[in-house]
């Protein structure tokens, strides 16, 4: 801040000439020159490299307001590890929604473990093509088949309605509601034939209050090799398909990786999503109790849960202004609003 030569004694120099003619001081004389001190103003520019703090609600006790954050486990009822997992963190408020595979044998058991859950976090539909539960139900493939189909052609839209009102129906005869949003394992909910049948689907059976889409956009700065083709794969028809539909959606998705490395790795990584969200985005987990044999993300599994449960992640969404929340509260609305 500049001090005034005139002023170096705390005093205003005071000028007799004509520009004291009728009254008028060349400098104000506010409260805000008592002793001496010029009048301050508050602008980012002038308060030594800090932004304008705001006086609302959200700044009480100095603190700032926090980004909401969508933070979804992916996989509930892949197997008990999982599940148990899951529950144990959306317990500690370390999660904020979860997706559930429903041809899993284990989602009839593991339901129970929402049911305390219920209201304090979103419960999803995990549509799912690519598992061996999916490919157990008749309509599964594997991932590559899945892509490749996508790709020529893409899937048959009317078949592939069936099988998402088929686990449409296997979530609500559990739940006993519909989904909170509906999303897809190993993103096939925008692939080519069933991002459209998708969409029909939601419109037809929950009319003016549909579920909300995750749409897997990933964010710049953070997709890599991998996101940007899960990206590639429908991300912008879907979300194009939603809008004509005014189903709405979640617009960007956070949480890819390729599951190798270790714990500090991925606490890395997650610093770096938490630091690049913004308002509204989801970062997807796969947290499980332990690794099981068959899973080939295992390790990463248990790796993920032990991180979400310690503070050193409590301390990441602080240090990053992060709040977990619901995705009903930002998305799910009537589409007569």
């Amino acid at each position: 801040m500049k001090t005034l030569e005139t002023g170096s004694e705390g005093f205003a120099e005071r000028k007799t000439d004509a520009s004291r003619i009728d009254g008028f001081a060349e400098r104000k004389t506010s409260a805000s020159q008592i002793d001496g001190f010029a009048e301050r103003k508050t602008s980012a520019s002038q308060i030594e490299g800090f932004a304008e703090r705001k006086t609302d609600a959200s700044r009480i006790d100095g603190f700032a307001e926090r980004k909401p954050i969508i933070l979804c486990a992916d996989d509930f009822a892949v197997h008990a590890a999982a599940s148990r997992g899951i529950a144990q963190l959306a317990q500690q408020a370390r999660l904020s929604a979860t997706s559930v595979m429903v041809l899993s044998p284990r989602w009839r058991l593991d339901v129970v473990l929402l049911q305390e859950l219920r209201g304090r976090i979103d419960v999803g539909l995990h549509l799912d093509w690519t598992s061996e539960f999916a490919i157990a139900a008749g309509h599964g493939a594997s991932l590559n088949a899945a892509l490749f189909k996508a790709l020529l052609g893409g899937f048959h839209v009317a078949k592939a309605r069936s099988v998402i009102e088929r686990q449409l129906d296997a979530f609500e005869a559990q739940w006993k509601a519909p989904p909170d949003y509906v999303d897809g394992h190993q993103h096939v909910q925008q692939f080519d034939g069933i991002r459209q049948a998708l969409v029909q689907a939601l419109s037809a059976r929950y009319g003016a209050q549909p579920p909300y889409l995750r749409v897997s956009q990933a964010p710049r700065g953070v997709a890599g090799l991998k996101g940007r083709i899960i990206s590639a794969m429908g991300a912008h028809a879907l979300r194009e398909l939603a809008a004509q539909a005014a189903i709405p959606c979640a617009a960007r998705l956070s949480g890819i990786y390729d599951f190798s490395g270790d714990g500090a790795r991925y606490a890395a990584l997650m610093k770096q999503w938490l630091a690049l969200a913004a308002e509204g985005d989801i970062v997807m987990c796969h947290p499980a109790l332990s690794a099981q044999a068959g899973d080939a993300i295992g390790p990463a599994r248990r790796w993920e849960y032990d991180y979400l449960s310690s503070p050193e992640f409590a301390a990441a969404l602080a240090q990053h202004q992060v709040q977990l929340v619901r995705g009903a509260a930002c998305f799910k609305r009537s589409v007569s609003a």
